[in-house]
């Protein structure tokens, strides 16, 4: 019996229900419309292009209705699925498919050029264009179709390899195992009260574990409801939440602060709206507020590709008295916080995140060096750095790797920027650290306005001094008009430190 066949069990349970809708199209599939073209396309995998438990099948498309069935078509045969970033130029798609060796592509005609630009491609013996053959599955969903053999693989077999986003170096595919996602759905339903008759949307995008993992399959496990939209647009999402009586929502702070800005965001109601789940950085308190005057309250957590994603959660009740925290561990998840040997750090003293449990990958795909550097002692060591208070609740300080030294002071850009969001001037803030003859380093703030404020570098700086240490003082502060960000929100940090050099060069 294959356990991980959840569709199977729910086509039985509410084969009428609708599991998921497609905003932009309108077309929906219940479950056991879901079930009956995740039988039809695993028949295709292990049939028609001789498919097995392991093999690789790569996708480069935005969401859509052919993505889901895909990965439903895994979860009965145990194919490999690879999303790949359709931002990505044809020479970063050729890295990516030259390293998981796909037996399949399935391509959406928008990126047509984008594949016949890949030398990797030609290697590939089979390409579908995902449009037509969706249209051709499509037109028959009503048709029941059973699967013909059933798959036997473990636990430990990929359902996805999900590869970062190679801002810092070669991109490193995360193996996520059948294992991560069920006992992330489960640990992910412990904590936000999952049931079948919860609603969400997706809009974050499939080559990231965010739009799988932190409420798609939960949900889907759980026999929910999903509309499924291809792209974030602000204006749609606050309309969909209303329309869809949506219950439960995940979004990054860069969406939650573009959603209360839309023109109709004033006007808006969420009357069923439990909470909205944010993950990827803190947030500051005005967007809590802003969001929580409209009776929606914001639960804040932790996560990563490789290990959840969903770790850490902070219960709405205290986001307000425990701002910026991620919360407590979810409940199956063990962790430590460890100074630079490995050993555990005392009470209250900031150390580096590592983090063990079912929910862990069990490593890079092809990519061992990569995996022995990230896995010490059966824990995974996640490269942020955290504090825990005296209640327990924890914080992230900052990425290891964007913590930088000042006259022999540890500084995390975080920090410096969560109390320059306190200047009423400041929109948005970012704080690296730069080369210093005298300090080693120092930092450089790059600041976005408020329309209609005016602002200087001393402004900025006068603001800072008697509540930063000096160190923490940046030293340089560069006014710009919009952050660069990566494709979940983040800042790209690496992309101001290309400005810097550029400037410089000019």
């Amino acid at each position: 019996m294959n356990t991980f066949d959840w569709i199977k069990k729910w086509s039985i349970y509410q084969p009428d229900k609708t599991a998921i809708r497609e905003y932009e199209t309108g077309r929906t599939l219940s479950y056991q419309e879901l079930e009956n073209f995740g039988n039809r396309i695993a028949n295709l995998f292990t049939k028609e292009y001789n498919l097995g438990v392991g093999d690789r099948v790569a996708i480069l498309s935005k969401n859509r209705l052919e993505f889901v069935m895909l990965f439903i078509a895994a979860q009965k045969t145990g194919v490999t699925l690879v999303p790949l970033n359709f931002r990505l130029a044809p020479r970063e798609l050729d890295f990516l498919l030259e390293d998981c060796s796909p037996s399949l592509l399935f391509y959406d005609p928008e990126f047509a050029e984008a594949i016949n630009s890949c030398k990797a491609c030609q290697n590939i013996p089979h390409k579908i264009d995902i449009q037509r053959f969706g249209d051709e599955v499509y037109a028959s969903k009503q048709t029941i179709e059973k699967l013909n053999t059933e798959a036997s693989f473990s636990e430990d077999t990929p359902v996805f390899i999900l590869y970062t986003s190679g801002t810092t170096g070669t991109p490193k595919g995360a193996m996520y195992t059948h294992k991560m996602m069920f006992w992330n759905s489960l640990n992910t339903s412990l904590r936000c009260e999952l049931t079948e008759n919860d609603r969400t949307i997706i809009s974050l995008p499939f080559f990231h574990t965010g739009g799988w993992n932190v409420l798609l399959t939960p949900i889907l496990h759980h026999g929910g409801y999903i509309l499924l939209m291809n792209k974030f647009e602000p204006e749609d999402l606050i309309q969909a939440l209303q329309e869809d009586a949506v219950t439960i929502q995940m979004v990054v702070p860069t969406m939650l602060k573009m959603l209360a800005e839309t023109d109709n965001f004033n006007s808006a109601n969420f009357p069923k709206l439990r909470y909205m789940l944010i993950g990827g950085e803190a947030l500051p308190l005005p967007v809590i507020e802003t969001w929580h005057n409209k009776g929606v309250p914001i639960r804040q957590g932790y996560g990563l590709t490789e290990f959840g994603p969903n770790v850490t959660s902070l219960d709405h009740k205290d986001a307000d008295r425990k701002i910026g925290s991620i919360g407590k561990p979810n409940f199956y998840v063990e962790y430590f916080i460890a100074d630079e040997h490995g050993n555990p750090t005392p009470q209250g003293e900031i150390g580096e995140f590592w983090l063990k449990g079912p929910v862990q990958t069990p490593g890079y795909w092809h990519n061992d060096e990569a995996t022995a550097q990230a896995i010490e002692n059966g824990f995974f060591k996640t490269g942020d750095m955290v504090r825990k208070d005296e209640d327990g609740f924890l914080y992230i300080v900052d990425r290891k790797k964007h913590m930088y030294i000042s006259g022999g002071e540890n500084v995390y850009p975080v920090e410096v920027e969560n109390f320059l969001y306190s200047h009423s001037g400041i929109l948005e803030v970012a704080v690296i650290g730069v080369p210093d003859k005298k300090w080693g380093e120092v930092g450089h703030a790059f600041v976005v306005k408020k329309e209609g404020i005016e602002l200087s570098e001393s402004d900025i700086l006068n603001f800072c001094v008697g509540n930063l240490a000096k160190y923490k003082i940046p030293k340089y502060v560069s006014f710009i008009e919009e952050l660069p960000k990566g494709d979940t929100g983040k800042i790209n940090r690496k992309e101001l430190h290309h400005w810097i050099i550029q400037t410089k060069d000019k």
